[in-house]
């Protein structure tokens, strides 16, 4: 599931990292990659030991943990801590699909069932850089505003078209999700969201009960703790 989560960032706290992180030291984007990602892959991020990625990475884990959109399409168990990354000068990333294990700081393993890209620049900010999504209905390109993010299946081939005017500034990472499937993932999403509607609307409390239960019982059924 391809999904738009708007709003994850106010203007306010936009600013906020983007000041922190026009300051910031980069370092080669290829260092947290393997030997084919890194033939395909020109950008710069913030270090993985770097105490600024930390710190603004809590600053994006919080915000979303306060989203009730992305909590309902991703139903989160693990989170990679966010990483930074910045395109600019033709600075590109070709297609490539992402690793299926990676490794928590704790030393757990994270399934990385989600991917997420969390916008920090405007689009009229720079040409280029549209994150572009294939999957079996085609290719699918997203240029949000600053603060909004997208999610898609981390096994999705992807890339990132190059810069050629301007910086793209972005927040990454991956989730993995207490359902593993990501076809179950949206039935529970939708079925979700028309629960909502339908309480909002005043439908009969019974029926509205009874799909709650629809729900959280496919959800017992499905989630992998």
């Amino acid at each position: 599931m391809l999904l738009h989560i708007p709003g994850v960032l106010d203007h306010g706290q936009v600013a906020r990292l983007r000041q922190a992180l026009d300051g910031a030291d980069w370092t080669d984007g290829r260092e947290t990659v393997g030997a084919q990602g890194a033939q395909v892959k020109r950008n710069r991020q913030l270090p993985d030991a770097s105490p600024l990625r930390v710190e603004l990475g809590r600053t994006v884990l919080s915000a979303l943990a306060r989203h009730p959109l992305y909590h309902a399409a991703t139903l989160p168990l693990r989170t990679l801590p966010p990483r930074f990354n910045r395109y600019e000068g033709g600075g590109e990333y070709g297609m490539h699909v992402d690793g299926s294990v990676m490794a928590l700081p704790n030393g757990e393993q994270l399934r990385s069932d989600i991917a997420c890209t969390l916008f920090l620049s405007d689009p009229g900010d720079y040409d280029g850089g549209e994150l572009v999504v294939s999957d079996t209905y085609g290719e699918h390109e997203v240029k949000l505003p600053a603060g909004d993010a997208v999610i898609y299946p981390a096994s999705s081939l992807h890339r990132v078209q190059p810069v050629t005017r301007g910086a793209r500034l972005a927040a990454f990472f991956w989730a993995q999700s207490l359902v593993r499937d990501d076809g179950r993932r949206r039935l529970l999403f939708e079925l979700d969201a028309s629960i909502q509607r339908l309480r909002g609307t005043g439908a009969d409390p019974d029926a509205v009960l009874q799909l709650s239960g629809v729900y959280h019982n496919l959800l017992r059924q499905w989630a992998e703790a």
